[in-house]
């Protein structure tokens, strides 16, 4: 997933950045894990942004103890994504806006743009724009668009501080036949699953979707055999590129 160099690039990024952007905390661990890993193993920096902690409806098993306070279970789930990107080798910011519903804000999109343009990503992961069982995931989706394009802006001389576009790709949702998802790149993951469960492991909060996603990479590992008929290849994780993929030969 590693962007063509631009000749006027001014900042290296010859080793590539990845930023993964999502809806709630535990987001990134079962969908792109893998690839994060990935990207690091390979000489890549990855930043993981999370916008919300996902406090109010992704961490029923914390709210079932007594006594329990939002701003502990936001404790609880910063502490679970911050050691479960330190099994991938990326560093974790939140955001903390608020979930269900999170709300698509001008000066959040602002903020998220101003952090792209610090950290200037060659590869930006995120939701998918449909998610018929999550109200937050197109939301996502929508504030990472309108930042990326910012961020770009949007392929012309703009009056405010921009960074070179990034490949824009969205990663496997729960349901991905229910979301308009059609994998286009496969990320073998073999090599580092076991990082990728590591990180699952973190999320104690939601440890049912443990035993699904590690049954999924299996799954898109199968597929991604048949792709390339190579045998190696035991587990990956399944991504749609949102823009063409810009190459100097086939």
């Amino acid at each position: 997933m590693t962007a063509q160099p631009a000749a006027d690039r001014s900042t290296d990024r010859s080793a590539g950045r990845l930023l993964v952007v999502g809806a709630h905390s535990a987001d990134f661990v079962w969908r792109a894990a893998g690839a994060v890993a990935a990207f690091v193993q390979a000489g890549g920096e990855a930043k993981v942004v999370a916008l919300t902690y996902g406090e109010r409806g992704e961490s029923g098993v914390l709210w079932q103890e007594d006594g329990q306070t939002e701003e502990n279970v936001k404790r609880i789930r910063h502490g679970e994504a911050e050691r479960a990107s330190q099994h991938l080798g990326a560093s974790f910011e939140a955001f903390d806006l608020g979930d269900y519903p999170l709300v698509n804000d001008h000066s959040d999109i602002e903020r998220l743009a101003e952090l792209m343009r610090d950290f200037a990503p060659t590869v930006v992961l995120t939701h998918p724009d449909k998610d018929p069982f999550n109200p937050d995931h197109p939301v996502a989706y929508e504030m990472v668009q309108k930042a990326r394009l910012m961020t770009s802006g949007a392929g012309v001389e703009s009056g405010f501080k921009t960074a070179p576009p990034s490949e824009f790709l969205v990663f496997e949702p729960h349901q991905p036949e229910l979301c308009g998802f059609v994998p286009s790149v496969f990320v073998d993951i073999t090599a580092v699953f076991e990082q990728k469960k590591a990180a699952m492991a973190e999320m104690k909060a939601q440890a049912y979707l443990q035993t699904y996603y590690a049954e999924r990479a299996e799954h898109r590992g199968n597929h991604a055999r048949k792709v390339t008929g190579n045998k190696e290849i035991r587990q990956a994780e399944a991504f749609m590129r949102l823009v063409p993929n810009v190459v100097g030969t086939l």
